[in-house]
């Protein structure tokens, strides 16, 4: 008996292993961003985004005629966060490659329609919702250098006009304070007028008054067991990070929030399961995959601690795609999302959910930033944590606390 479980065993893994190897994990990836994007950026190309998109609210939304006008902006923002670095980088082979090319034409052509007044599409820019969504656009230009020099003088223009509009917006008291200072940072890489008290006033309320302890982030002055230190403060504070201490004005909390992020990091990693399902807490958990942006960023940065390999979070990463995905329902018919975490699941929704709100999902293609050839990607398949430890491997490491002083 005992060697036909073990038998069996090692056929189970032989068939995970040719699963994950390490191009078909790409094309996991690839797959699910195509599937993502087309509707969203092939209509916003085409100015045809407002008419075409099937907006889905909450069942409990607070104002529903409100968040709809909000919907096509968080799509395209979070969209193009989560897209920006595939965008910006130049490898794969012949079918990817022409596959950006594509994508590159319609982003070029949406971040148009988008800000440009005369546009069928242009989006709201004024309001709270607004702020929140334009920092997700401020972020994917951020990540993605290439669709910032590649867009046009008018266009260049357009956007800067309206992210400008978003300094209206008062910034609840919370991981929203990034937001504005996300724009700012943009504007700063891009040599445009910033604002340094909106990028100093983000920055020194997590670095000197929020960090919790153990790699998190309260959010706000209270903590909350839930996943917004990745859809929100982990990568915002590194990606502004990046460029507003570039002369080192920050340097007392770069190398603490390399700790902190690393340590997250690994908290991240032992929460995917054996079989890519993940823990279901705290709100917007309808962002399905995109609980992940933190190690999917760290991975795209080359920040990964040294206790979790990057073959290990690629394998890890698509399970959790596969797993999000494996639904039927999780698009509908004509391509959209659907709200939910595992399929539709409507329940499942904050009051501030619609259809736009759901493409922060993508944050997870994060990695497709690095080259084919990184050993993120070349690397052989590696089981992640939760599948060493319960599969009985003998090599799993003990898990310690970070302990800041």
């Amino acid at each position: 008996m005992k060697k036909i479980l073990a038998s069996v065993f090692i056929t189970l893994c032989s068939i995970a292993a040719l699963a994950q190897k390490p191009g078909n994990d790409r094309q996991v990836f690839l797959n699910y961003l195509d599937q993502l994007a087309k509707p969203v950026l092939s209509n916003l190309a085409a100015d045809k985004l407002k008419a075409n998109m099937i907006v889905d609210l909450s069942p409990r939304i607070d104002n529903a005629a409100q968040r709809k006008t909000y919907a096509y902006l968080e799509a395209f923002g979070r969209l193009m966060s989560g897209i920006g670095p595939w965008l910006n980088d130049e490898s794969g082979d012949a079918k990817e490659q022409a596959l950006r090319k594509q994508y590159r034409e319609w982003a070029i052509k949406g971040l148009k329609n988008a800000t440009d007044s005369n546009a069928a599409d242009y989006m709201r820019w004024e309001g709270g919702q607004s702020l929140v969504d334009a920092s997700f656009l401020a972020l994917g230009l951020v990540r993605c250098p290439w669709l910032w020099e590649n867009s046009d003088a008018a266009t260049k223009a357009n956007v800067q006009r309206c992210f400008i509009k978003t300094r209206n917006t008062v910034p609840v008291y919370s991981n929203w304070i990034l937001f504005s200072s996300m724009i700012e940072a943009f504007f700063m890489k891009y040599r445009y007028d910033y604002d340094k008290i909106r990028i100093e006033y983000g920055i020194r309320e997590f670095s000197e008054h929020w960090y919790t302890g153990d790699g998190m982030f309260s959010d706000g002055m209270h903590f909350a067991l839930d996943y917004y230190n990745s859809y929100v403060i982990q990568p915002y504070l590194n990606a502004i990070m990046s460029i507003a201490n570039a002369d080192g004005r920050y340097k007392g909390f770069a190398p603490k929030l390399e700790q902190i992020s690393k340590r997250y990091a690994v908290i991240q990693e032992r929460y995917i399961n054996t079989d890519g399902s993940f823990p279901v807490i705290g709100r917007s958990i309808a962002y399905r995959a995109g609980a992940f942006q933190h190690l999917a960023d760290m991975a795209l940065r080359k920040q990964l601690p040294q206790e979790i390999s990057p073959a290990q979070v690629r394998c890890a990463l698509t399970a959790v795609i596969q797993k999000t995905t494996e639904p039927a329902n999780t698009f509908n018919k004509d391509g959209w999302l659907t709200i939910g975490l595992y399929g539709e699941q409507k329940d499942i929704a904050d009051f501030y959910i619609n259809t736009g709100s759901l493409y922060l999902a993508a944050e997870v293609l994060l990695p497709l930033g690095l080259p084919a050839s990184d050993p993120f990607w070349s690397d052989t398949a590696a089981p992640w944590t939760s599948v060493k430890v319960w599969k009985g491997q003998g090599t799993v490491q003990a898990d310690h606390s970070l302990n800041l002083r």
